[in-house]
């Protein structure tokens, strides 16, 4: 304990000094700190890949047919061009691009102004029917 000593001389009586001393908690803490950057292992700056050996499989020649699914603004929805009837008919021409040897690549054009319901239809439509290889395109014209 330390002891303040009164400058006036006015008769105060000493009073203790109750602050808490933050020294030794410090130097325990810098202690505690060096100890457990000293016991961080050290990163590695490097990934390990298992790469294939050998020459890479000859590229293939043969561009994948594409299959054009546009949705206009009444939700109506065509298949390259032409529209298509009912689900049903969208269903059994997604089966039967599904079934090709080489299955097609779908690309879907939602208007802006379409349902979001046929648009959710049409990818459901294509993952049940297997068919994996698609995109969404004309995005832009959602940006304003």
């Amino acid at each position: 304990m330390a002891v303040q000593i009164s400058v006036d001389g006015a008769g105060a009586e000493d009073q203790p000094i109750l602050d808490v001393n933050t020294t030794p908690l410090i130097d325990v803490m810098l202690v505690m700190l060096v100890m457990l950057i000293i016991t961080i292992p050290i990163q590695l700056h490097s990934v390990n890949l298992n790469l294939p050996i050998g020459a890479p499989p000859p590229a293939s020649e043969v561009k994948p047919e594409v299959v054009k699914i546009d949705i206009d603004n009444s939700s109506t929805i065509y298949w390259n061009g032409s529209p298509v009837a009912d689900r049903g008919e969208l269903n059994s021409r997604l089966q039967a691009a599904a079934a090709q040897a080489q299955p097609p690549e779908v690309h879907v054009r939602p208007n802006k102004f379409a349902k979001y319901n046929s648009f959710v239809e049409v990818m459901v439509a294509l993952k049940r029917n297997g068919l994996t290889k698609m995109g969404v395109v004309g995005s832009e014209q959602f940006i304003d």
